[in-house]
């Protein structure tokens, strides 16, 4: 794992199928630490988790970025959460051990922000205030390196509103995009979601 910015850690897992990594985040917080869409990992990942402190969640951004969340909370003994409009939508092999909603204050410092007309109902980003990050699922996507773009319009009932639900994430005080999928923005990344939206708005 390797500390991008204060007490936010990250791992990130080569998907031969989307050609893109998969990152997995780890926050250490005052109050417990938490760990964000796991993707796979080697063994030196856990036994650095296992080294950090107390872990209180592990929490998903969607439905479809369960990942290895099951196989992580079941090693580290910990409970999975997601947004109460995703959860019926999970993969039953998935046991769920916790719901939030929008404005919930979460383990690892984090504030769980709906996003609005995305590919799943309950797709969230988490705000990381202290960091001043958000971590984002599905919403975004970091491809290539220093950009951000959305999935194929395809994946989302209504891309014009998708887009919007986006937009609406500006209204957050954030510097940096963490992405679950390709590559994060730890600085710079609201300036680089405001040229995507600039672009895909022509």
């Amino acid at each position: 794992m390797k500390e991008v910015l204060p007490g936010v850690f990250t791992w990130a897992w080569p998907s031969p199928e989307k050609k893109l990594d998969f990152n997995g985040w780890y926050l250490k917080a005052a109050d417990g630490h938490a760990i964000v869409d796991p993707p796979p990992c080697e063994e030196s990942v856990f036994a650095a988790i296992e080294e950090m402190g107390e872990l209180k969640a592990i929490l998903l951004t969607n439905k479809d970025h369960t990942r290895r969340a099951e196989e992580f909370a079941e090693r580290l003994r910990v409970p999975i959460l997601i947004h109460s409009a995703d959860a019926p939508l999970v993969s039953s092999s998935v046991r769920i051990g916790g719901l939030f909603r929008h404005g919930d204050e979460l383990p690892g410092g984090l504030e769980a922000v709906r996003v609005a007309d995305a590919k799943s109902p309950g797709e969230c980003a988490f705000l990381l205030r202290r960091a001043n990050a958000i971590i984002i699922g599905d919403a975004l996507i970091g491809n290539p390196a220093g950009q951000l773009t959305m999935l194929p319009p395809a994946k989302f009932p209504d891309f014009d509103k998708a887009r919007e639900g986006v937009r609406a994430i500006l209204k957050l005080p954030f510097d940096g995009v963490l992405v679950g999928d390709g590559t994060p923005i730890p600085r710079g990344g609201r300036k680089a979601l405001e040229e995507f939206l600039n672009r895909s708005a022509r």
